[in-house]
C-alpha cells in the first residue's frame, strides 16, 4: 500500500518536472518587435518605372534583412511629389507610428521654380509635425540638387536648403541622393531623372551610410 501511495504521488512530479523541460526546449524565440523606417519621398523613393522591390528603400530593405536588424521600411514615396504635399501628407502617415524617418523631398519643388524659402518652410513643417507625433523619432534629411538652368542664385539657394536645416536640426543629413547618379545616361531612363535598377543601387549605397549608423543606435 505504501509502494502505491509513494508512486502516486511522484508519477505527478515526474510528469510535471518532464512538461516544464519540454515546454523550455520547444517554446519559441521570442523575436525583438521591428521599428519602422518610414521614406517620405517623390518618384525617385517610389521607383518612377521600375518594381518598388528595386527602388532604393526595398534595396535597403534587403540590406537589413541580410544583417536580421529587426526593422521594416514603409515607402511613402509618391510621383510628382512636392514638399507642400508631403508637409500635407505626414500627419496622416504618422498615423502609423515610424520610428525612423527619412524625408526625401525637394527635388520637385526645384525642377518648378518654387522659391527655395517655401520648400525650407514645407521641410522645416514636417520635422516639427514628425517630432509633435513622436518626439523620439529619428529623421534623416535627403539632400538635393537642381539643374543650373534657373541661375547660379538660385541654384546655390536650393542647395543651401538641406545643409542649413540638417545643422539647425541636429539632423544626420545625405548631402546629395543622386550622387554618382545625377547626369549619367547609363545610370537614368531616357528622361535623364529618373534613375534605373542600377542608379538605384547606388542610391541604396549613398543612403546606407548615413542610416546604418543610426539603425546601430537602435538596436
Amino acid at each position: 500500500m505504501l509502494k502505491i501511495i509513494c508512486s502516486a504521488l511522484v508519477l505527478p512530479f515526474i510528469l510535471v518536472h518532464s512538461f516544464s523541460l519540454f515546454s523550455a526546449e520547444i517554446s519559441p524565440t521570442v523575436k525583438p518587435k521591428a521599428k519602422t523606417i518610414l521614406f517620405l519621398g517623390n518618384s525617385l523613393t517610389a521607383g518612377y518605372k521600375l518594381d518598388p522591390q528595386n527602388a532604393f528603400p526595398g534595396l535597403i530593405q534587403n540590406k537589413i534583412d541580410a544583417l536580421n536588424w529587426p526593422f521594416e521600411v514603409r515607402n511613402a514615396g509618391l510621383s510628382g511629389e512636392t514638399t507642400s504635399g508631403g508637409l500635407r501628407r505626414i500627419n496622416w502617415l504618422l498615423k502609423q507610428p515610424a520610428d525612423i524617418l527619412i524625408i526625401e523631398l525637394g527635388g520637385n519643388d526645384g525642377l518648378r521654380g518654387i522659391s527655395p524659402e517655401v520648400t525650407a518652410k514645407n521641410l522645416q513643417g514636417i520635422i516639427d509635425k514628425a517630432l509633435l507625433s513622436n518626439p523620439s523619432i529619428k529623421i534623416i534629411l535627403a539632400g538635393m540638387q537642381v539643374p543650373p538652368n534657373l541661375g547660379q542664385d538660385y541654384t546655390a539657394s536650393f542647395q543651401a536648403i538641406f545643409p542649413k536645416l540638417a545643422q539647425k536640426n541636429k539632423l544626420p543629413l545625405i548631402p546629395f541622393l543622386l550622387k554618382d547618379v545625377a547626369g549619367n545616361p547609363k545610370l537614368n531612363l531616357p528622361d535623364g531623372i529618373h534613375p534605373t535598377e542600377e542608379g538605384h543601387k547606388i542610391i541604396a549605397e549613398t543612403v546606407w551610410q548615413v542610416l546604418k549608423p543610426v539603425l546601430e543606435t537602435q538596436l
